[in-house]
């Protein structure tokens, strides 16, 4: 989505609606920034950005109480004259009778809330963040591997759910089976199961399984950001597969680049415990360790040791 209702916002962040104007299911939110207009209760209304949520806290509401009569009617006569989605109220303060008036003349909604201006602030921006990010659904499997997401990806029937429900048993968390919800977060991706099928799985020869009840609320977990990308696939003969691993793939999601492995599946080979390896491995490559180039580097000081001692010879 690139927007929120304003009836949505009220409901997902409980507010108490002070007055409600009549077209708050068309008011669109699609910016996550929210503005406190104080130099606009002193009276300054250049670069006003009436565009965003108005947040009136301690320090607004104790000043524009301080003010003359006439000068509060002629400051929130303005402010209200300006498409404003709506004015938050922190703290439960009371809401002044002359923003009643405007808003009812204005047609402008007044919200109010219990919590601190700085706790509303970030509870609102990080709502927002989440609601208008970039997303996608893509077919796959995510599961919480050692801390690590893996986002397990692959043709139907591949064996997606079965190495999922291996991990589950050896201790990890399923987040998302067959449908995973994804979701870009400043500069992270994140991946959760559409709410009518979190917590399921389909297993083909068995049917539904609820993950939840079998394994217990340890075994499954309400999102988790994506760190690895491991797409299975059928074993090809004819083709040749990375053996030693320096050269590394990547996929790219909602613009974010992923790291990818191409992993092959043909009977007797232990796809879960390959996943685990993979989840490892990858945590040593994050903290510095490239146990492919720790390799390559012995190689290459080995060759260069026989190098010398060959002209030592001669």
């Amino acid at each position: 989505m690139d927007y929120v209702t304003l009836d949505k916002l009220i409901e997902d962040l409980n507010l108490e609606t002070i007055y409600c104007a009549d077209n708050i299911n068309k008011v669109k939110i699609n910016k996550s920034d929210v503005n406190r207009p104080g130099l606009q209760l002193a009276g300054y209304f250049d670069y006003f950005a009436y565009e965003r949520l108005q947040i009136i806290g301690n320090v607004e509401w104790y000043y524009f109480d301080s003010l003359d009569e006439q000068v509060k009617l002629e400051r929130i006569e303005k402010m209200f004259s300006y498409p404003i989605p709506a004015v938050v109220i922190a703290r439960d303060l009371e809401a002044f009778p002359e923003m009643i008036q405007f808003a009812k003349e204005k047609n402008r909604t007044i919200l109010r809330t219990e919590y601190s201006t700085t706790k509303f602030v970030n509870l609102l921006i990080n709502y927002l963040d989440d609601v208008l990010a970039p997303e996608i659904t893509v077919h796959g499997v995510l599961v919480e591997v050692y801390g690590m997401g893996i986002l397990l990806t692959g043709k139907s029937g591949v064996g997606k759910s079965e190495t999922a429900l291996e991990l589950i048993k050896r201790g990890h968390r399923l987040i998302a089976d067959d449908a995973v919800e994804i979701k870009r977060v400043e500069d992270d991706i994140r991946g959760t199961a559409p709410e009518i099928i979190r917590h399921f799985m389909e297993i083909r020869g068995i049917g539904i399984l609820d993950i939840e009840r079998l394994y217990g609320v340890g075994a499954v977990k309400k999102w988790e950001f994506i760190d690895m990308v491991i797409e299975l696939e059928f074993w090809d003969e004819n083709k040749e597969y990375d053996r030693i691993g320096l050269d590394e793939e990547y996929t790219e999601i909602l613009g974010i680049k992923i790291p990818k492995l191409v992993i092959p599946v043909r009977p007797g080979r232990n796809t879960a415990m390959i996943v685990e390896v993979a989840a490892r491995n990858n945590r040593q490559k994050i903290l510095g360790y490239n146990a492919a180039k720790e390799l390559g580097e012995r190689v290459k000081n080995e060759i260069d040791k026989r190098k010398k001692d060959y002209h030592k010879v001669d």
